[in-house]
């Protein structure tokens, strides 16, 4: 991809669009606000921010980082917290409650944090079965056990029938931060290489045919995983290579997929990041999925996948370090960040053309994680 595109006056003005603060004036939620995408994004922003606003909180990523000292020096964390209220609640490849500790884990992965501890809440519904609740439960303490961390407290509430679906659940985790990196969605600078680490979509496209969207026979299963440990052998051979902090911004897509953390990226750091069509790696069932509900593979949920936007010196041994790695045996290149037009992610298509790749707009598939 060394030949650059010249940014035409339609994206001169969608990238102007882009980059203006919206006031938030909606006035009902509805659940394009939980999907991801851009409503959610002006929800946070325009609602959430404005009236929580610190100095944490208005960097925007999935997790704070903060320091905490003592008399034997700084310590650096990571804090994240999400909810999770996915249907069906157990699905090929998992359950709600693998997906609420793996969520957690990589969510304090993703800023360089070797996760320690969770808390978890639940909401029951009442009349839900306890045998689906000793599921997750177990569920939750293989997936536990696999990232190395524990459950250390937690809450339960109970509401009347109806008043829930089956179960919720609320998990906040800490990480400590033991290598000197500053990962950011604000860091991705002009020349880096985009890595995604795997296949795209597949999550999303299991929650669809397990909830008999789709009357597919496939052996697609959800991609839910920790991702910590391979984010420490990055890390690693970042150092080797080059300097650790080679390595810019680590995000996993999950709600909006692909296509919105990019853009999140691009947004944040004031560029346009470019990816090629043909280098995004997707199964032959998650296309022919989205082919026959007219979705795009780029915006399905994922939740076992990274986002690396890396210095080019180091991209090229990082894909291989990845690909040792049971959770990156797929890692590829699949594009670069240029310069313009800022905000902007952009496709270069099978065809030879450029598309604009935007955030998702409205609500796609909801109840997805």
């Amino acid at each position: 991809m060394t030949e650059q595109f010249s940014p035409s006056p339609l994206f001169e003005r969608v990238e102007r669009a882009r980059r203006r603060k919206r006031k938030f004036k909606d006035t009902q939620i509805t659940l394009a606000h939980g999907s991801g995408g851009r409503a959610m994004h002006e929800l946070i922003e325009g609602l959430f921010l404005e009236y929580l606003r610190n100095p944490l909180l208005e960097a925007l990523e999935d997790q704070a980082v903060f320091e905490i000292g003592n008399g034997h020096g700084p310590f650096r964390l990571a804090f994240t917290t999400d909810s999770y209220v996915v249907t069906p609640i157990i699905f090929p490849g998992g359950d709600i409650g693998k997906l609420a500790v793996n969520g957690t884990v990589n969510d304090l992965a993703m800023s360089g944090a070797r996760p320690l501890y969770l808390s978890a809440g639940f909401i029951l519904e009442e009349g839900f079965p306890i045998d689906n609740l000793k599921r997750i439960l177990a569920s939750m303490r293989a997936a536990a056990e696999e990232a190395g961390v524990a459950v250390i407290t937690g809450d339960t509430k109970v509401v009347q029938r109806g008043s829930a679906d089956k179960v919720f659940i609320n998990t906040a985790g800490i990480g400590v931060i033991e290598l000197p990196v500053k990962l950011s969605a604000s860091n991705a600078q002009v020349g880096d290489k985009v890595i995604l680490s795997g296949l795209i979509g597949d999550h999303g496209t299991t929650i669809m045919i397990a909830r008999g969207e789709l009357e597919l026979e496939t052996e697609i299963e959800s991609d839910a995983a920790p991702l910590h440990s391979l984010v420490q052998e990055m890390l690693e051979e970042a150092a080797f290579v080059a300097s650790i902090e080679a390595i810019h911004c680590l995000r996993d897509p999950t709600r909006g997929g692909v296509a919105t953390t990019l853009n999140e990226i691009a947004l944040s750091s004031e560029v346009c990041i470019e990816i090629q069509e043909d280098r995004i790696p997707v199964r032959e069932e998650v296309k022919g999925a989205c082919e026959i509900l007219g979705l795009d593979p780029l915006y399905v949920a994922n939740e076992g996948k990274l986002i690396a936007i890396v210095s080019a010196e180091v991209a090229e041994p990082l894909v291989h370090r990845m690909k040792k790695n049971p959770y990156g045996r797929d890692a590829c290149m699949i594009g670069e960040v240029t310069a313009e037009p800022q905000g902007i992610v952009a496709m270069r298509t099978g065809f030879g053309g450029t598309r604009i790749v935007d955030m998702l707009v409205g609500e796609q598939l909801p109840r997805i994680c």
